[in-house]
């Protein structure tokens, strides 16, 4: 039998607007008869990094806290820091983002907790027994609620062709060992070109796999300013335990993330961890996709391109395998617009996020989590 999603256009009035049909939406799919008063309920959603206006707005995404407290739960926002350096790395930066874009107490209506810390090690090895992945390392305390609500902004994707519920699972619930292991097959490189041996790199790893050594004849000269140019940090692999933590504190960025992984890899992967976030809460989460300011690539940039169809709605299901199909082949049905960075597939019908990607097999996403058994790839949608 195929899962149902729940899809409601754009279109308001004064006798309907926006807000009561996003309040249907969640009607339909039963979101408050998931939460047991008292239950502390993970909305899940990107803040959006400094810079970037493609996230979903603040104000409509409290209309979800205040449907938690209409259940009796207790929500909060979160999101976990990213692997990358920028602006939302480290929890006090992240959450001073999160306030910049909007996402204050007094427009959101509930609290916002970082879920993997101050910098992005308090996590949870949730056991998932897959192939590609025995343990998932998940953000702390969104393993921890008892509930969960995933906001996910629509959007194409650079490495997952398009981003939606799974990806805002799967990458965004993980914390920095777990997008680390999801990214790369090998732990973070060391550009010997950028080191200035400050040694903060060695004083912060929390394994003890870097050191400072002399620069042998076949290292590339200190760059000016080095504090130390006889000396360079390396790294051994063996010791490495992927935390990425190196990564956030060099101050050159001499630190650089391996993105080596084959994209099926990465996909299994990703579905893998959508799995481990789940766990424990089949029951008790729901999920909403915002096809709106449908960007080429991921909210994480600090900034957007033109959007590549116009903006289309919000789909809701209990089911993210079937809600990510259905926001692709509803993106895909639509117009593409002629501004934008599409170069074949304006039509209805053409494939977006191949266009925009051609190199990434989107579906192979929705494989992935259609083989664990996380939901279907058949649906039937039902307007409101």
């Amino acid at each position: 039998m195929p899962s149902t999603v729940y899809f409601a256009d754009l279109r308001a009035s004064l006798k309907r607007p926006f807000n009561q049909k996003l309040d249907e939406l969640m009607e339909r799919v039963g979101l408050e008869s998931r939460i047991r008063p008292g239950a502390q309920t993970a909305i899940k959603i990107h803040f959006g990094e400094r810079g970037n206006t493609a996230f979903i707005r603040p104000v409509l995404a409290r209309r979800f806290a205040e449907a938690v407290k209409r259940a009796g739960g207790k929500p909060f926002f979160t999101d976990c820091n990213t692997l990358y350096v920028g602006s939302r790395a480290e929890a006090v930066g992240h959450l001073h983002t999160a306030v910049e874009n909007g996402f204050a107490y007094s427009v959101i209506g509930a609290p916002l907790i970082i879920a993997d810390g101050l910098r992005g090690a308090s996590e949870a090895a949730v056991r998932v027994d897959l192939p590609q992945c025995e343990l998932a390392y998940i953000g702390a305390e969104i393993a921890s609620a008892e509930a969960l609500i995933s906001l996910a902004h629509f959007k194409g994707h650079e490495v997952a062709g398009f981003g939606g519920t799974i990806k805002n699972l799967g990458m965004g619930c993980a914390s920095r060992r777990g997008k680390l292991f999801q990214h790369s097959n090998i732990s973070p490189t060391i550009r010997a070109e950028r080191c200035i041996a400050c040694g903060q790199c060695v004083r912060r790893c929390p394994g003890l796999a870097i050191r400072l050594v002399k620069r042998g004849p076949d290292m590339p000269p200190a760059p000016a300013g080095s504090e130390k140019p006889e000396l360079c940090a390396v790294k051994d692999a063996e010791k490495c335990i992927g935390c990425g933590d190196c990564i956030l504190t060099c101050p050159q960025s001499a630190i650089e993330i391996a993105w080596d992984a084959q994209i099926p890899q990465f996909m299994r992967r990703m579905a893998a961890y959508t799995k481990g976030v789940l766990a424990g809460k089949e029951r008790t989460s729901v999920f909403f996709n915002f096809i709106t300011n449908v960007s080429p690539t991921c909210d994480c940039y600090p900034f957007q391109d033109a959007p590549i169809v116009q903006d289309i709605g919000v789909v809701a299901s209990d089911d993210p395998v079937a809600i990510d199909q259905a926001s692709v082949d509803l993106v895909n049905r639509a117009l593409g617009l002629s501004h934008s960075c599409l170069k074949n597939s304006h039509h209805s019908g053409g494939d977006k996020f191949r266009d925009i990607h051609p190199k990434i097999d989107w579906e192979l996403q929705l494989e992935s989590c259609e083989e664990i058994g996380l939901g279907l790839r058949e649906y039937e949608l039902v307007t409101i």
